[in-house]
């Protein structure tokens, strides 16, 4: 039980320290960033709650908040996701599925997966970009830009699910 912590701990470490010291400042063609701290909020248990999930998600975002200069912008869309989170597992998950597992490829198997995971990834990305524009004048460049860091973010996150698997199953 306390290893399963202390790998938590250093994924969520490992994650936030990348996103931070490395994702914030990849901006592929100008319009598509990863946001791969997103894979915290994604991973959690199914049998957390929402209230703990959306504080943990509020955490999370706000000290992404704290070391990328976005005032509350990534708190409020990982709240949002957190709040959302409950409702895209159980449109995603098998009717058989126990009531508790980690959601993942191996326990929803590869096409609910990305769908599950593309559905959570868009709409952190549609609230995110949304606040940041603060806009609606370009509304093409804003669907580029979360379209474009929907795309990558997913494949990222996809990347770490396989490392995260490969390193849980040698």
């Amino acid at each position: 039980m306390l290893q399963t912590y202390f790998n938590r701990a250093i994924w969520w470490t490992m994650l936030v320290l990348l996103q931070v010291f490395f994702f914030n400042h990849v901006h592929l063609l100008g319009y598509a960033t990863p946001f791969i701290y997103l894979f915290i909020v994604v991973k959690l248990s199914s049998d957390i709650s929402r209230h703990a999930l959306m504080l943990w998600a509020f955490l999370l975002g706000l000290l992404i908040d704290a070391f990328s200069d976005t005032p509350g912008m990534n708190a409020a869309a990982a709240v949002f996701l957190a709040f959302l989170r409950p409702t895209l597992l159980r449109l995603f998950v098998p009717r058989d599925a126990n009531d508790t597992f980690t959601p993942s490829i191996h326990s929803m198997g590869l096409s609910s997966y990305v769908k599950y995971l593309s559905m959570c990834v868009l709409f952190h990305h549609l609230l995110l970009f949304t606040i940041a524009f603060f806009s609606l004048a370009s509304p093409l460049e804003l669907l580029l830009r979360i379209v474009s860091s929907a795309l990558l973010t997913v494949v990222c996150l996809l990347a770490v699910e396989g490392l995260q698997q490969q390193k849980s199953h040698p």
